[in-house]
């Protein structure tokens, strides 16, 4: 059937946002890994019983039924551990209420040509007629096959037909960036797998955190509002042009073979918020209305020029991307130098941490690129147009490193820009906080100021205090009617005075004690211990003169 070129509608509003998506486990990522999705803290000892489950009863059995035992078979060390934990499991899971799968349909003739595109809509009620497609022999150049809502028959009709790892599945399902060659046979073909992750915008009409009343600004992480952690793996929010920055999935395994290869494109469920299986669909339909790229098919032979076209779409993504943010922090950057608000490095911060992220996934772009670039057809050894073909494939391959580069440069740019802005802000906030220091202190200074006066004013009437408080003793010498005499005010006053300087001196430990943490009791001694200083500073000053 014909389909349109399909424009990706406004995503409809909703209080759920896109997910984080999950920590990649890059162990259980290559084939070259023999234990597949198990950790070594874990008892995988496999019985002969695992493995005599997996066999076929008979070769009429494994004739009739093949793909029904994809991944077992012919991976025997996928048991069935491995199979629910690395997620293909809950894909073969088979729900009857679940939608079908779709799978879109694009082949490439010998001339470069594109034929009509096509929609295959995979239920239970239809898999085994697109299990008859899949098996029928076909004429042409490549065929093109994204997949949506990857059903497990779907899963296991694709593997078991194009003998595909399981580690292509696990790794797609488990966003797990990877790249590797396998199955390897020179002028017969081989396999390769392409597996990365990069940002893509859209708009946010999802529910976000409420605006902050001190600040004004809105929360970057709104999957992750009130938390004090920062998410890299969620998305991340630019409030000044209401966009989202989510993380999307680009999975490729490719099949090449000297007669027809294969492309198998997997694209992740809607709730992930990723690029779609008939947007992609439509997307390289229209690269090969390209003069440009429409050449390239002509005059190539090598079907990998395919999954060229398909990485630009990548680097589509990682440009509008990075100039979406280049454009937030310049927004951040004038509220800074308006507002002085310190409540902004928070949202600063977090957007450096997305930048730090982005380097891990721009340099995995850039591997993918140079793997796809030295990982040569081995089906193309003896083709008349060998060369050519590598020309050209090397050719678009510097032009996507080229481009990658200037990403990087970019995002280095913003990444100092940001670091700028970051010093911006404190510098903003230290320069106030030294305006306000200044008024404390002249406001101290007025202070002490207007103390002075008050203790010249009580040193004028203190020798009349004193005075007067002399006369007004019960003393016999001077109240010659009182018991009391100037002996016996001098027997109590005296000790308790001596008694008040002892205790206070000995809170002082930092000038009588060298230690800085001592006991009550020894902070008592605190005259022996000067008398002690005393005497070791006569020693030394005695032997000093000596010398």
């Amino acid at each position: 059937m014909t389909l349109p070129i399909c424009i990706p509608s406004e995503p409809v509003k909703s209080r759920k946002i896109p997910p984080r998506i999950p920590q990649a486990s890059y162990r259980h990522a290559s084939p070259s890994g023999p234990w597949p999705w198990a950790d070594l803290i874990e008892d995988m000892a496999v019985g002969s019983s695992d493995l005599r489950s997996s066999s076929p009863k008979n070769a009429e059995d494994l004739e009739e039924n093949t793909w029904t035992k994809y991944p077992t078979i012919p991976y025997k060390n996928w048991t069935y551990r491995q199979i629910q934990r690395s997620g293909i499991g809950k894909t073969l899971a088979i729900n009857h209420d679940q939608p079908g799968c779709n799978v879109y349909q694009i082949d490439i003739r010998e001339n470069g040509q594109f034929s009509e595109p096509a929609v295959h809509s995979v239920t239970e009620k239809t898999k085994y007629e697109f299990w008859d497609f899949v098996l029928k022999p076909r004429t042409i150049t490549l065929r093109t096959l994204f997949v949506e809502n990857m059903t497990g028959s779907v899963l296991q009709m694709l593997g078991a037909r194009f003998s595909i790892e399981p580690f292509f599945f696990s790794s797609a399902l488990n966003w797990i960036p990877c790249r590797y060659q396998e199955d390897i046979h020179p002028n017969f073909g081989d396999h390769i797998t392409v597996i990365l992750t990069f940002p893509r915008t859209i708009p946010n009409t999802f529910t976000a955190s409420p605006t902050t009343p001190a600040s004004g600004f809105q929360g970057s992480m709104i999957s992750r509002s009130g938390t004090v952690t920062i998410d890299t793996q969620a998305p991340l929010s630019l409030s000044s042009s209401d966009r989202l920055i989510i993380i999307d999935l680009l999975a490729v395994h490719m099949v090449r073979r000297p007669d027809s290869s294969t492309i198998i494109s997997y694209h992740p469920s809607p709730e992930w918020h990723g690029t779609n299986a008939r947007y992609f669909h439509s997307r390289v339909r229209y690269a090969g209305q390209s003069v440009y790229w429409k050449k390239i098919f002509e005059r190539s032979d090598d079907p990998t020029c395919m999954l060229i076209c398909m990485l630009w779409y990548a680097l589509y993504a990682w440009d509008e991307s990075l100039e979406n943010l280049y454009m937030h922090i310049c927004s951040l950057e004038e509220r800074v130098l308006r507002n002085n608000d310190i409540h902004l490095t928070r949202e600063l911060h977090i957007i450096r941490a997305s930048l730090l992220h982005y380097a891990s996934m721009l340099d995995d772009f850039k591997k993918a690129v140079v793997f796809v670039r030295s990982t040569r057809n081995p089906a193309m050894l003896n083709h008349p147009n060998l060369e050519n073909s590598i020309q050209l494939l090397e050719r678009e391959c510097d032009n996507l490193l080229s481009e990658i580069e200037r990403l990087e440069m970019s995002r280095k740019m913003q990444d100092m820009r940001l670091d700028n802005v970051i010093n911006l802000a404190f510098n903003s906030v230290n320069f106030e906080d030294s305006r306000d220091m200044q008024r404390l202190t002249e406001a101290a200074l007025r202070d002490s100021a207007v103390m002075k006066q008050i203790s010249y004013l009580t040193m004028v009437f203190l020798p009349a205090t004193f005075v007067a408080t002399a006369f007004g003793m019960n003393i016999r010498e001077i109240s010659p009617d009182t018991v009391g005499t100037l002996a016996h005010y001098m027997a109590a006053a005296v000790p308790l005075t001596a008694i008040t300087i002892w205790l206070i001196m000995a809170f002082h430990n930092k000038i009588h004690h060298e230690e800085q943490e001592i006991t009550f009791w020894s902070r008592l001694k605190w005259p022996i211990f000067t008398l002690q200083r005393i005497l070791k500073l006569r020693h030394k000053r005695r032997d000093h003169f000596m010398v």
